[in-house]
């Protein structure tokens, strides 16, 4: 995800009421490194939920295909590094199907992956930790939504 410029951003907030940017500074001051794309997810992103958990899962998809598969410490390194912005990108949404959609794509995308992960015990594990996450949030869900990520998530087990 690509951050947008200041001079944009600052149009953005002129648009808000003064309610609305204390909301958006005091979330903003939670977070560190990331704030420019934390502000752009709040002002640009967070308006169309399914457009964003489209522009991560085009940034994961990426990331896969530029592994460098020659040996599997870089394939761990660079699945670490894909997982860690995902998390960051989840964090910035804190919705609950966001995260799940989220980490089961990712888990999709972790299986598929060739080499194989069933050659690491590492990378194994990484994807059944995720699995588990992923039950974890679904049980906080609604029960039709528990169902249709159930179903999905047998598809990965």
């Amino acid at each position: 995800m690509k951050a947008v410029n200041l001079p944009d951003i600052k149009k953005e907030l002129n648009l808000l009421s003064s309610a609305e940017l204390q909301h958006l500074c005091l979330r903003l001051a939670r977070f560190k490194k990331e704030n420019k794309e934390l502000l752009t997810y709040l002002l640009f992103e967070s308006h169309s939920e399914t457009g964003y958990i489209q522009t991560v899962k085009g940034f994961m998809d990426i990331e896969f295909e530029l592994i460098n598969t020659n040996n599997f410490y870089y394939i761990k390194k660079s699945i670490r590094k894909i997982l860690r912005n995902v998390k960051k990108f989840i964090r910035y949404s804190q919705k609950k199907e966001t995260e799940v959609e989220l980490l089961i794509y990712f888990c999709e995308k972790l299986r598929d992956f060739k080499p194989s992960i069933k050659r690491s015990t590492q990378l194994q594990n990484m994807y059944y930790r995720q699995i588990l996450l992923a039950k974890k949030t679904i049980s906080k869900l609604h029960e039709d939504l528990q169902y249709d990520y159930n179903l999905m998530l047998e598809d990965l087990e």
